[in-house]
């Protein structure tokens, strides 16, 4: 018996598997339901189609989890190929326009011929933990952006001054809008009892936001159609913000106490700007297995900062970013990059050397990304953290 391979277009409920030989064609077709008895009678009956089988799979988390837990529990070699990959690729097989089948005899194809596809490995517990911290972080960090973004449209439909003068991130302008948001309500209560009833919930520097309420309030004195609901409306949403940052900041101490439980953390945290929050965002988005990538190119390609000539037509030496890649490893290396310029001396001089070179704000903060990536992957292969340069080097 020869190689097989095996590619599976994964669903929700059910997934369809397509097995073939070395010439392409087809020696098993079938729809599983995504259960672990069906998936096991799967895996035995592909395993008796030939000596080595190879899989190919288009989710590599969700819906996919089982399938890829007993494959890998089973030692048989597992690769990704994204859902805009199979597409694309399909257009240039003859069959049905778009059908499960279709696809999975795709995927198993493309696992045959190509060479590049990324290979899908047993994550330690640690690293599954962040990816489910991360997500459930930045749907916690959205939530709050919506939240903040309907607070100021509400404030701002009846009191647009002190809308204007709020900073709706800290927290004492939130804790002044569970209790005033309408002028005639500010003017009532007076800049001294305002500030006392400020302190009395903790707010720092209550005394100059309570002076800049009152000045808010003395510039409008019309009181707007709908302004007793909308006052009741911006009430509770700067309620569910102070829940939110709350949660937020539960959150984030469990990510620390959970990353610091990771090899790597000393050197990941190590490299300036990358800190906590974005090292476990990191490790959640590359598995913490550098291996799997091969090469600091290819990590940087992954992480969208490895930028791509214009051809075809385009203007010869231009770049531009690559069009596929991981958005959220992307917005690491990106902010990460912008947080050391501010921190270490030699990202700043870098930074500026670019601009100098002509480069806008947003090729300069890439290129310096991208150069960090390689440092980063030093750092990760040699197991050492990375050392500031003393400022007195650079003053000589």
């Amino acid at each position: 018996m020869a190689a097989i391979w095996a590619g599976i277009d994964a669903g929700k409920t059910h997934h369809h598997c397509v097995a073939i030989d070395g010439s392409g064609q087809r020696l098993l077709s079938r729809r599983v339901a995504n259960d672990e008895p069906e998936l096991l009678e799967l895996l035995a009956d592909v395993l008796t189609l030939g000596e080595t089988v190879t899989w190919g799979i288009d989710l590599a988390d969700g819906g996919a989890a089982l399938a890829i837990t007993i494959l890998l529990n089973h030692d048989q070699p597992v690769h990704y190929i994204s859902g805009r990959a199979i597409h694309r690729a399909s257009e240039s097989y003859r069959g049905e326009g778009k059908t499960d089948a279709k696809d999975a005899a795709v995927i198993a194809d493309q696992v045959r011929i190509r060479r590049d596809l990324h290979p899908l490995r047993a994550s330690d517990g640690t690293v599954t933990d962040l990816k489910i911290l991360t997500g459930r972080r930045t749907d916690l960090v959205a939530d709050r952006t919506r939240t903040v973004n309907r607070l100021r449209a509400q404030l701002t439909g009846v009191f647009p001054g002190l809308e204007r003068a709020l900073d709706l991130t800290n927290i004492g302008p939130l804790v002044l809008l569970t209790g005033y948001q309408t002028p005639a309500a500010i003017r009532r209560i007076g800049a001294k009892r305002l500030e006392t009833w400020l302190r009395n919930r903790h707010v720092l520097r209550a005394d100059q936001l309570a002076g800049t309420a009152l000045q808010a309030s003395e510039r409008q004195h019309t009181s707007l159609p709908g302004e007793k609901l909308t006052a009741q409306l911006v009430h509770t949403l700067a309620k569910e913000v102070m829940a939110l940052n709350q949660l937020v900041a539960e959150l984030d101490k469990a990510i620390e106490a959970r990353f610091r439980d990771h090899h790597a953390f000393d050197v990941i945290t190590s490299l300036p700007g990358l800190g906590v929050i974005l090292g476990a965002e990191f490790l959640a988005a590359t598995g913490g297995d550098m291996t799997a990538f091969g090469t600091a190119d290819r990590l940087a390609g992954f992480g969208g900062v490895a930028p791509v000539p214009r051809d075809s037509g385009k203007i010869s030496g231009n770049l531009r970013r690559p069009q596929r890649y991981n958005r959220r490893l992307q917005r690491v290396f990106y902010i990460s990059a912008l947080f050391s310029i501010r921190h270490c001396e030699e990202s700043r001089q870098f930074y500026d050397r670019k601009r100098a070179e002509g480069k806008h704000h947003t090729q300069a903060v890439l290129a310096l990304a991208r150069r960090r990536v390689n440092v980063l992957w030093a750092l990760l292969r040699d197991g050492r953290c990375y050392e500031l340069t003393p400022p007195s080097a650079f003053a000589a």
